[in-house]
């Protein structure tokens, strides 16, 4: 798919899309030149707001090469939206069902066919306090070792500032005008895990290597040095869930050691009831 081969459908998406980009947002676009020509490539993109695949599309077609997102399949289901996902081309993920490697196969199928793919690795908008990619999913490794095509990675800042992730408020925050920032870097090298059985081990080491390399374009683009090691929410998941569990332990042995005090508790204020009554007798 060469740079001018946009067609209708997205060049129509632009034309809706790309007026308010414009007027509402300052762009700051880098290292657009290691996007390729020609042939299909997969981006692993970074994640950290639900406004900026709009960022990251209006950067990517001025490349002149349009992407394909995985995207989740129910916005494909109906109305202007599932439309116009079905008329880009857009892949939809069937999550937890069994055609769920079905979009893997065809990001295979559009990268043979010499289109680009994006790929979100984090899979949802990155938990990390700070807003670092936090360790990626293996879908991106999948598609690459067995397409072998070039990986570039992308890191973006300054939609979250528009529409922070997870904020009570769901509302944009226009003003001051804010700048959107996108950096393209130079293809990771996989070509050591090029030929390796795709263990679990592997593909780990390759997502790792991915996601390491879109850390290093978003610490230049936020002039500051990246976590040594990536956000795991997996981990944080796992705590939450013992500690969920503990607490419900605790509770239970507690009302465990309380349960015989009870009637004892009861016996002890029918005496005192009872004397009181006395009492008041003599």
């Amino acid at each position: 798919m060469s740079r001018r081969r946009i067609g209708f459908w997205y060049r129509l998406a632009a034309v809706i899309c790309k007026p308010p980009l414009l007027v509402l947002f300052k762009r700051d676009w880098q290292g657009m030149e290691h996007i390729p020509a020609d042939g299909g490539f997969l981006t692993a993109v970074n994640h950290n707001s639900y406004l900026d695949p709009l960022s990251y599309a209006h950067y990517q077609y001025n490349s002149g090469r349009v992407p394909r997102f995985l995207a989740k399949a129910g916005l494909f289901k109906g109305g202007f939206v599932g439309l116009m996902m079905r008329r880009l081309g857009q892949i939809p993920v069937y999550r937890e069902t069994t055609d769920a490697a079905t979009a893997f196969r065809a990001a295979v199928a559009a990268i043979d066919k010499g289109e680009c793919v994006a790929f979100y690795p984090e899979g949802t908008l990155t938990r990390d306090p700070e807003m670092w990619p936090m360790q990626g999913k293996t879908g991106a490794a999948r598609v690459a070792l067995l397409t072998m095509a070039p990986v570039i990675p992308v890191a973006q800042w300054g939609a979250n500032d528009v529409m922070p992730p997870y904020a009570k408020e769901k509302k944009l925050r226009l003003f001051p005008r804010k700048t959107l920032r996108v950096k393209a870097g130079p293809p990771v090298d996989l070509s050591a895990f090029y030929g390796k059985e795709p263990t679990a081990e592997v593909l780990r080491a390759v997502t790792d290597t991915i996601m390491a390399a879109i850390t290093e374009q978003l610490a230049e683009l936020r002039s500051e040095p990246a976590p040594a090691e990536p956000f795991d929410y997996r981990k944080v998941i796992a705590r939450e869930r013992r500690a969920a569990r503990e607490a419900a332990k605790a509770a239970n042995a507690t009302a465990a050691a309380d349960a015989p005090a009870a009637p004892a508790a009861r016996t002890q204020q029918v005496r005192s009831t009872q004397q009181a009554q006395e009492d008041e007798s003599k």
